[in-house]
Parts: C-alpha cells; structure tokens; sequence
C-alpha cells in the first residue's frame, strides 16, 4: 500500500541526534544531551512514589485537568516569580509534557502555513522540527559570543511581514552554548513590543550555571505580554517524568490549554504529583548545587582534554554552564567525513548541521555532550577525536 504522508510530516528527517543515539550500539555518547545518571534525587523519588501510591493513588491515576495539578501550579507561580524572575501578575503557569510541549503548542496556536519563526542559527533540533512541523518557515539569525545577533534581528523583523514569534535560548545556548548578555536581552524585548512579536524564551538551562553571574530573563522585562516564557524539570529533576511549564500572558495560556487537550489532555499526574512534593519537601536550592558541582567537573575534564590533545585541530569557547561545547573544526577536516568516522572508531559526535535552519548550509561545527559520558569516557573519547583527527 502507498502511504500519502501529511507535506509538513513528509518533509521532516528523523532527529540527527537521536538517530545518532539509536545506532551508536557501545560509542562512547559525546553526541547525547542527558543529564548525567548521578544528578537525579533518585532516593527523593523513591520516598515521594512510594509515599503517593500509599496516601493517594487514586489521584495519581486518574484523569487531571488540562492546565495542570493546582497545588503544583500555584508551587510554580510562585517559583517562577521568586526564583526565576519570569512571572508577572498578568501571566498564568500551565503545566506540560516536557519543555518541548512549549513549542508544539506554541506553533499550534499560532501558525499559519507560511508564517516565519525567527529562530537563533544554529539552535534546539528539537524546536525547529515542531516549527516545521506546523508549516513555518525558518529565518536564522546568527548566535554571536553574548547570544542573538540584534542588528540582524532587526533586519529580519523587518524583512518577515508574517513572523509570529522569535524563538531564542538565553542561556547555555543549544548547541552553541553561549550566554546572551543582559542588554541583548532588553534589546530583544524592546525589538519584539516594537514589531508587534511575540518571544519564546526557551531556558531549560539556567540551573546548570558553572561559572559567571546570573542574568534576569527576558520575560523579566516583560510588563504587556509579549514573552511566553518555557521552563523545565528534565535538567534539575529527571527527564523521564516528562515535566515542563510556561509562563505565558493570560489570553495565549488560555489557546495554549486548548491546543494541550487536542495532544495528551494533561500531563501525567503522577509525574506531577512527584514534582510537587519534592519541590515542597526537599530543597531546590541544595540539589542545584549538587548538579552544579557534577557538571562543573565534568565540563572542565572535557575542556582540559580539549585543550590537552585537541587544540591543533579545534576552536571553541568555553561555556559558563549548560551541557554541551560547540566546536568548530580546521577547514581542513570534512566535518561530515569527521563525524562518520569517530562514530566508526568508537565516539559519537553530533553534526552541526542538525542544528540548521538549513541543513545542507556549509558547517565546520560539532556538538559534544560532558554530561552524558563517564569522566573515563569523555577521556577515551577525546583520545579517539583526536586519532581520528590525525587522518585529515
């Protein structure tokens, strides 16, 4: 039988990265993005399942309402106003299937076939597939050392009569991991109210910090709903519970709710009912430090190993946080060549090309993940990039 696919579905290629992942078989995984295995409270979990499966299972088990379990939501409310600065009195928190629900639901409420997402160039795979998806059209604008390029966002507002949102990681930035200045970050807001646009501010990161100070968000500018803010407890809790929230402007919240219950009708309860009480009975603040410390070594053994066997061969900047280094190769090594290889010697690697508006644009990047690996094999690992490295 012939399959006639949806045209946005058609024109979508399966994620690099997690094609990477899929085939990789026993690669040393400097291509994946998940936190490392001992940053999850796993004996805090333990205690809360087994505390909700005692005292109320049935509320974990049945259906829940769209915008979220209430005591988490008024939990958040005050998290995101006290903790992250990104809540005002005219926002309301919904609660998602993961950070990545954001955008799937922002594209929903708000795209038309044709519309434009102005995006960072590179960015989040994940984001600009759910863009595509809905029928955008991608308008990179490059990542500078301190995050979006302003004058080129000007440019491209002005040029994109049909754009919706702009869409930008401000923090640790995935993959190029930088850390968008705090006057990037008015000017941005000021572009967005100026034109007329909305900004999705993406920050699953903040809480990874491992150096240098932290920066108020975008949505803290935010005083007549123009940021839609997407926050996530993948980084700091688990990824597996699937847990996100936005903090958006009461009228798009509301579409939001209404584009959530035409995909998973509400985020699992149970997973909900895990992230209230840890946040109620344990404290963020001593488990963000102890993440802190875990990624702060590990960044610095990857980087140390860089610089150690790699520098003939590389450029990058180090990261004040986050999970990953972007490096960019000599213009002597085929990056493409360069990432089959390592994948055949035992490393894998991710092309930045997946990170592309246009993944068939010329790129000298890759994308290594520290967090992943084993202290051993982010060693091993950097062994093998350089051998490799060695045959160009």
């Amino acid at each position: 039988m012939e399959y006639k696919f949806s045209d946005a579905l058609a024109s979508l290629k399966p994620s690099a990265i997690r094609e990477i992942l899929k085939n990789s078989g026993t690669s040393i995984p400097l291509s994946a993005g998940n936190p490392a295995p001992d940053a999850f409270p796993v004996s805090d979990l333990t205690e809360i399942i087994k505390k909700i499966m005692e005292e109320e299972p049935i509320l974990a088990l049945q259906y829940g309402i769209t915008e979220g379990y209430a005591p988490l939501r008024e939990s958040l409310s005050v998290l995101a106003k006290d903790r992250y600065r990104a809540k005002s009195d005219n926002d309301s928190v919904i609660i998602t299937s993961g950070a990545q629900q954001i955008m799937s639901l922002m594209s929903q409420a708000f795209i038309n076939e044709g519309d434009t997402v102005i995006c960072e160039e590179p960015s989040f795979i994940g984001a600009l597939n759910c863009f595509r998806a809905n029928g955008a059209r991608l308008r990179g604008v490059p990542v500078q050392k301190d995050g979006m390029d302003t004058d080129e966002l000007e440019k491209a507002l002005k040029e994109e009569k049909r754009a919706k949102f702009i869409y930008t990681i401000p923090n640790f930035q995935n993959p190029a991991g930088v850390t968008m200045s705090l006057e990037k970050r008015e000017k941005i807001y000021n572009l967005a109210k100026e034109y007329g646009v909305i900004v999705l501010e993406d920050n699953p990161y903040g809480d990874t910090r491992t150096a240098g100070e932290e920066i108020d968000p975008i949505k803290s500018f935010d005083k007549d709903g123009t940021v839609v803010y997407a926050g996530s407890f993948s980084k700091i809790i688990a990824p597996g519970i699937r847990v996100g929230f936005t903090v958006a402007p009461k009228e798009i919240a509301a579409k939001l709710t209404v584009a959530k219950q035409t995909q998973d009708v509400h985020t699992p309860l149970l997973s909900q009912l895990l992230v209230y009480h840890w946040l109620k009975d344990y404290s963020i603040e001593e488990h963000v430090s102890k993440i802190k410390a875990i990624y702060k070594r590990k960044l610095n053994l990857l980087c140390d190993k860089l610089d150690e066997l790699m520098s003939p061969y590389i450029e990058y900047e180090k990261p004040e946080g986050g999970l990953f280094v972007w490096v960019k190769l000599n213009d002597n090594i085929d990056m493409l060549q360069y990432c089959k290889k390592c994948s055949e010697a035992g490393v894998s690697v991710v092309p930045g090309t997946a990170f592309l508006t246009d993944d068939t644009a010329p790129c000298q990047y890759i994308r290594l993940n520290f967090s992943t690996p084993t202290d051993e094999g982010i060693v091993r690992g950097v062994e093998l990039m350089k051998e490799v490295a060695l045959t160009f």
